[in-house]
């Protein structure tokens, strides 16, 4: 059998770091997911919000059709990166494991939220595994906007109950904002200024 190389711990903590920043600009440069579906949800939320509070019309929950379609392309994209991909690293194994299970969640609550009828506080949970998802991308990746994102979420799902169903679009958007679009650029701009 062959002997494992040795590693000293300064030689472990810099191999470390390295697959931390291979796997930051992997997921630097998937941006992509940040900002399609920040700008999608945040669209949603204001949208929603004019057609049912400014508009008073009656099937104000229509925009929310879009998502099915941002899915798709979501997929296909994911598809195409897959095949580019050359590095793979734990902390890129494990967010996406992370986003998948979360996207799962967002599916099931979906299914449990048109079961049950019950739309009272539904954007909390929604905001909440926003900023699961975003804090836990910016622990692993550490990247401040990410995790700054996932607290101030954590903090308006908190508040968010006080608040009446269509304030709580309101602060959906704000969430949305804060979690994914500020810090999907800022990933973006990092990304690109790596690579000149």
């Amino acid at each position: 059998m062959e002997k494992e190389p040795e590693f000293s711990p300064e030689e472990s903590l810099k191999i470390i770091a390295t697959m931390i920043n291979k796997s930051k600009g992997s997921v630097a440069d998937n941006s992509f997911y940040f900002l399609l579906w920040g700008w999608l949800v945040l669209v949603c939320c204001i949208g929603q919000y004019v057609l049912k509070v400014f508009l008073h019309y009656p099937n104000h929950s229509i925009v929310w059709l879009s998502m099915p379609f941002a899915g798709i392309v979501s997929w296909i994209y994911g598809s195409r990166q897959a095949k580019q991909l050359q590095i793979k690293s734990f902390v890129t194994d494990a967010i996406q494991i992370i986003w998948m299970s979360l996207g799962i969640t967002m599916f099931v609550l979906i299914l449990i939220i048109l079961a049950s009828e019950t739309w009272s506080n539904s954007l909390t949970y929604f905001i909440l595994i926003y900023a699961i998802g975003t804090f836990v991308t910016g622990k692993f990746l550490q990247f401040k906007p990410l995790i700054i994102g996932g607290l101030i979420n954590f903090a308006i799902a908190a508040i968010s109950v006080r608040f009446s169903a269509n304030n709580q679009l309101l602060l959906c958007a704000l969430a949305i904002l804060t979690s994914y679009i500020i810090p999907g650029h800022l990933l973006r701009a990092k990304y690109q200024n790596q690579k000149h």
